[in-house]
C-alpha cells in the first residue's frame, strides 16, 4: 500500500498552497496612491496682463485689461493664461475676438526674448483675407510683446510653414510691424 503522506506528495501540496496565494496576491488591486501636496501646482495667482484686439471694422487694435490665473509667475505662464484669454475674445462691447469663440488658443513656448507660437490646424481654416490675417497676428504679437520679449515666431501645428493663407510667416513679428495698427 501507498503512503499518502509521502515527501513527494508533502511538497507537491506545500508548492500548490503557495502558488494559489501568490496568484491571490498579484489578482489584488493595488490601493490608489495619495497625491503628494505642493503648494507651487495647487496655489493660483492673479496676474494682470494686457490683451489686445480688434475695433468692429478690423482697422485699429484695442488693449483691453484682464486678470488671469496662473500657477507660476513665470514668462511661459503668464504668455501661455494672455492667450488664453485672448482666444476666449474680448469683455467689452466694441471690441472684437480675432478667432471665433471655441476655437482653441495657440501654444506659446519662449527662448530667451523670443517667443514662438504654435498655431492650431483650425487658424489654417479661418479663411480671411490680408487685414484679417494681419489683425490675427497683430493681436498674438501686441499681446505677448507687451511686457517683455524682441519678436514672435508662428508655426501652423507643430510645423514652419510660408504663409497662413496670405501673410508670410518666414519672418518673426516685432513691435514694430504691428506699431501702425
Amino acid at each position: 500500500m501507498r503512503r499518502v503522506f509521502s515527501l513527494f506528495n508533502v511538497l507537491c501540496a506545500a508548492l500548490l498552497a503557495v502558488a494559489v496565494l501568490a496568484q491571490q496576491a498579484v489578482q489584488r488591486v493595488p490601493p490608489t496612491p495619495a497625491l503628494p501636496n505642493n503648494p507651487l501646482q495647487t496655489e493660483r495667482t492673479a496676474q494682470s496682463v494686457k490683451v489686445y484686439f480688434t475695433d468692429a471694422q478690423v482697422q485699429r487694435l484695442l488693449p483691453e485689461t484682464r486678470t488671469v490665473q496662473v500657477t507660476q509667475r513665470t514668462p511661459s505662464a503668464v504668455a501661455q493664461a494672455a492667450l488664453a484669454v485672448w482666444a476666449a475674445g474680448p469683455a467689452q462691447s466694441g471690441h472684437l475676438g480675432a478667432v471665433p469663440k471655441g476655437t482653441p488658443a495657440p501654444k506659446v513656448y519662449l527662448r530667451g526674448a523670443h517667443y514662438y507660437v504654435d498655431l492650431p490646424a483650425a487658424y489654417k481654416n479661418l479663411r480671411y483675407g490680408t487685414s484679417g490675417e494681419r489683425m490675427l497676428l497683430c493681436t498674438i504679437t501686441r499681446t505677448l510683446l507687451d511686457t517683455r520679449g524682441q519678436d514672435v515666431s508662428f508655426v501652423l501645428s507643430g510645423q514652419p510653414v510660408e504663409t497662413l493663407g496670405h501673410m508670410d510667416l518666414r519672418e518673426p513679428f516685432t513691435r514694430q510691424d504691428c506699431a501702425d495698427q
